[in-house]
């Protein structure tokens, strides 16, 4: 069935953090029919018992979810997530890349959390080349409480390593409230590839536990916050991906939730309409 809603002339994506109760196939299903053209999926968890959904190749999964895409005329443009920390091995995540690739999604999401600069470096190198493999490209995005904490360490990530398929991902949140500005955003426009809006409201967390509870369940639907999200999207244009990522916090159903959000990206990236 197509979806109920004409897409927006210009692709908009959202994350599965936006609905994480929902299986993949429903979820896509559901943000496909609130308008969006694009979904992220999460096929590894985040953090130590978050929530995240496997889709092995040629399981029963995978193909309800290539069947739904293909009736609501969505695609998968990137999965989630993994944590370049001390312990971590390309490797071993060899199977969800497969996965991802089997879907057709064409990037991947990391965070860098490694002291050894050395080794964070090597490792994110080393997921780029394993990635590429797949056809898929790996976004670094920087977090208040790790070790890439601000925009500027991804940036210099993504520099250091030379990737061709290596690029930057900047959340709205995490973007401005650890110091970034537009100008920076202008300045390394190339090596941004996905832009994530959500907004917040109030006093920047200092802690870590108060930056991760903001991250996790203190976002708004863009435009509804205080972030100068409007100058973002005007400095990144077309040069990037534009989805959004606001978890459902609360009793709205996940029908209502995917639509507003879609609407306020929507006035964010149109505002004609």
């Amino acid at each position: 069935m197509a979806a109920s809603r004409p897409k927006s002339a210009l692709p908009i994506g959202v994350a599965h953090f936006s609905s994480i109760m929902l299986p993949p196939a429903e979820f896509a299903k559901i943000a496909g029919r609130a308008g969006f053209s694009r979904i992220g999926l999460r096929l590894h968890p985040a953090f130590p018992g978050a929530p995240y959904y496997e889709l092995p190749v040629g399981g029963a999964a995978a193909g309800e979810l290539k069947a739904v895409l293909a009736g609501e005329e969505v695609e998968v443009f990137d999965i989630e997530f993994f944590v370049l920390d001390p312990s971590f091995e390309a490797s071993s995540v060899e199977a969800t890349l497969a996965a991802a690739a089997n879907i057709g999604a064409r990037r991947l999401s990391v965070c860098g959390d490694d002291p050894d600069h050395a080794r964070l470096l090597s490792n994110f190198s080393d997921i780029c080349v394993l990635a590429g493999q797949y056809g898929l490209a790996v976004d670094i995005e920087n977090m208040g409480w790790r070790v890439v904490k601000g925009f500027e360490d991804s940036i210099e990530l993504v520099t250091r390593a030379g990737m061709e398929n290596a690029g930057v991902l900047v959340d709205g949140v995490h973007f401005f409230r650890n110091g970034a500005a537009p100008a920076d955003l202008r300045a390394n426009l190339d090596k941004v590839k996905h832009v994530q809006l959500c907004d917040v409201a109030g006093p920047a967390p200092t802690k870590p536990e108060e930056m991760i509870a903001e991250a996790r369940s203190g976002r708004l639907p863009p435009g509804e916050g205080e972030l100068p999200l409007s100058d973002l999207v005007a400095v990144v244009g077309t040069a990037a991906s534009i989805s959004v990522e606001v978890p459902l916090v609360g009793s709205m159903a996940p029908e209502a939730h995917l639509k507003h959000l879609f609407n306020c990206a929507e006035r964010m990236v149109r505002p004609d309409r």
